[in-house]
């Protein structure tokens, strides 16, 4: 039990830093949202999905400004980008909308060298995988998870909006709460990023 103890007490962080404090307030908007908020508000290029990207730059700008274990931050500037590409997907939902219709876009078959976007996509995922391996980010990787203690919280809330996403995908089809959830996980995500990138408590040598 002690070795317990002593393993929480060397890499657990349950302070809450003010990074902690957005996503906490995006959980307790979450139902607020989900019974007031119209359901526009969670189509792509909503409100809510805005914010997402909004978060997303924020991350991204934030990796390529960290002063120490600069190659590692830019892998991970390189991941938000990914994940930006995903919520556009691609570019898709904000160039080819279907006229006429509401939250309706056209399928990359129906579009003219549509079919190169997916590749494109693999590829560029390809690349920063590369990246990773070619650099050696692992062992980066690794002294951050053996030397520097979790921001508990953060983590905890991130896992949860992941959680929430999941059901409100699969069982709810409300895209509001879907929405929120993944905003949840952004505004998590942006707090460990400025923590480990920012914060003398948690930065590492790389």
């Amino acid at each position: 039990m002690s070795k317990i103890f002593d393993f929480m007490k060397n890499h657990f962080d349950f302070k809450i830093y003010n990074v902690t404090w957005i996503p906490v307030l995006v959980v307790l908007l979450i139902i607020p949202c989900v019974m007031y908020l119209p359901a526009e508000y969670g189509y792509e290029n909503g409100l809510l999905e805005n914010m997402q990207m909004i978060f997303l730059f924020g991350a991204c700008i934030m990796g390529f400004c960290v002063k120490k274990n600069k190659k590692f931050f830019k892998f991970v500037s390189l991941v938000i980008i990914i994940l930006m590409l995903r919520e556009i997907n691609c570019g898709r939902t904000l160039f080819f909308p279907i006229p006429g219709e509401v939250n309706a876009y056209y399928g990359w078959k129906d579009i003219k060298y549509g079919y190169l976007a997916h590749p494109i996509y693999g590829l560029y995922i390809a690349s920063v995988v590369v990246y990773f391996l070619w650099n050696k980010l692992f062992i980066n990787l690794w002294n951050i998870i053996k030397n520097v203690k979790f921001p508990v919280w953060n983590i905890l809330l991130m896992i949860l909006g992941i959680v929430l996403g999941l059901y409100a995908e699969k069982a709810t089809h409300n895209f509001v709460f879907e929405e929120m959830a993944e905003l949840l996980v952004y505004t998590s995500l942006v707090g460990i990023i400025w923590l480990y990138g920012f914060n003398k408590n948690f930065q590492v040598e790389g």
